[in-house]
C-alpha cells in the first residue's frame, strides 16, 4: 500500500511539473480578437485551446487588421494574429516574414475569402445549366429587379465598400445591361442580407454580389458563378478596383489571403502550442455554419467557441495532441 501511494504520489508529482513545464514554455501568450464575427469566434477558439490543452496564459486583445500588423511588426505584440486578411498588405507581411520578425503558422480559412457573384442553390438544381456570370445573364427572368420585373437585377455591394466599385466594373465589364439588366442598389449590409433573405422565403431567383465566410452563407446555401476568365491581377489593380475604369474587362475576383501570423518571439518559445496553431484551418463551410448558429443565437464569440468545440470534436481535434484534447474536453465538461 505504502509503494503504491508513493507511486501515485510520484505520478501525480511527475504531471504537475510537466503541466509546470508546459506553462512555463507557453507562457502568456495574447491574442488579437479583431472586431468582425468569424475572427472573433477564432480568436476565442485559439484561447480556450491554448489555456486548457497546452497551459498557456492566453488572453485577448483588441485587434484590427492593420494596426494589429503594424503593432506586431515593429512592437512584437500581439503574439498571435488568428485571422489576419493580408491581401492589401501582402508585401509587407512578406518582407517582416523574411527579415524574422513574423512568421505564417497557417493558412486559416484553408479556402480564403472569397467574393463574386452568387445565385441560390435552388436556382442552379432548377436549372443546371447556369454556370458562369455570362450563363445567369443570358436569364434575366429569372432574376428579376426589384423595381422593374421586366428587367434582370444584378445586387450590388453595399455603399462606401470597395466592392461596390468592382461590382459595377464587372456589371459593365459582361456588359450586364445589354443583355437586359440593371444594378441594384442595397445601401446598406443589412439591405443586402435581407434581399437575399426575401428570394429564399419566396423561392424566387438572386443575384448579386456577397462574401465568405459569412453567417448568410451559413443559412441560405448559395451558389458561387464561375467568372469565365481566369484571374488578372493587373487587370484588378489597374481597372476593375478603380473607380475611374473606363473600359473594364471580365476577370475573376480574387482569392482573399487569410493567415494566422505569430511574433518571432513567440514562434521561438510556443514549443507544442506553436504546433496546434500551425495545425489550426478550418473550411468556410464550418465557418459559415457556426456563424450562423451564432446569430440565430445572438451568441458571444466565448459562446460561439464552446458550441464549435464541443459539437465538432472530428475537426479540432486533429489540430491538437491526444493530450491536448482530453484537457479540452475535461475543461468542457466541467465548466
Amino acid at each position: 500500500m505504502k509503494k503504491l501511494i508513493a507511486s501515485s504520489l510520484f505520478a501525480t508529482g511527475m504531471m504537475f511539473f510537466a503541466n509546470a513545464a508546459s506553462a512555463e514554455e507557453c507562457g502568456t501568450v495574447t491574442i488579437a480578437e479583431m472586431n468582425w464575427q468569424s475572427a472573433e469566434v477564432l480568436a476565442n477558439v485559439d484561447q480556450i485551446i491554448l489555456s486548457e490543452g497546452y497551459g498557456c496564459d492566453a488572453e485577448m486583445v483588441p485587434g484590427d487588421t492593420m494596426p494589429t500588423f503594424t503593432s506586431m511588426n515593429e512592437k512584437g505584440q500581439p503574439d498571435v494574429a488568428p485571422e489576419l486578411w493580408i491581401n492589401a498588405f501582402r508585401d509587407a507581411v512578406d518582407a517582416a516574414v523574411k527579415e524574422g520578425r513574423l512568421h505564417i503558422a497557417a493558412e486559416s480559412l484553408a479556402d480564403g475569402g472569397v467574393e463574386g457573384w452568387w445565385v441560390p442553390n435552388y436556382i442552379v438544381e432548377a436549372y443546371p445549366e447556369i454556370k458562369t456570370i455570362n450563363d445567369a445573364l443570358a436569364r434575366p427572368d429569372l432574376f428579376p429587379d426589384p423595381e422593374d420585373p421586366d428587367k434582370g437585377g444584378v445586387y450590388n455591394c453595399p455603399s462606401g465598400w470597395n466592392c461596390q466599385i468592382s461590382t459595377g466594373n464587372l456589371f459593365k465589364a459582361y456588359e450586364a445591361e445589354d443583355k437586359g439588366f440593371q444594378l441594384v442598389d442595397t445601401g446598406s449590409a443589412a439591405g443586402l442580407d435581407g434581399s437575399i433573405a426575401k428570394a429564399f422565403s419566396r423561392n424566387q431567383g438572386w443575384l448579386g454580389y456577397y462574401w465568405a465566410p459569412t453567417a448568410i452563407l451559413g443559412k441560405y446555401e448559395m451558389v458561387r458563378l464561375g467568372f469565365g476568365v481566369p484571374h488578372s491581377k493587373e487587370e484588378w489593380d489597374n481597372c476593375t478596383s478603380q473607380l475611374d475604369c473606363e473600359n473594364p474587362k471580365p476577370n475573376a475576383w480574387p482569392k482573399s489571403e487569410v493567415y494566422t501570423v505569430v511574433t518571432d518571439e513567440f514562434q521561438k518559445r510556443g514549443g507544442t502550442a506553436y504546433n496546434y496553431l500551425s495545425n489550426r484551418s478550418w473550411s468556410n463551410k464550418t465557418v459559415n455554419g457556426l456563424l450562423a448558429w451564432m446569430v440565430e443565437n445572438q451568441a458571444t464569440g466565448e459562446e460561439g467557441a464552446r458550441y464549435f468545440l464541443e459539437n465538432q470534436e472530428e475537426i479540432w481535434t486533429k489540430w491538437v495532441t491526444p493530450e491536448a484534447a482530453e484537457k479540452v474536453k475535461n475543461y468542457l465538461a466541467n465548466s
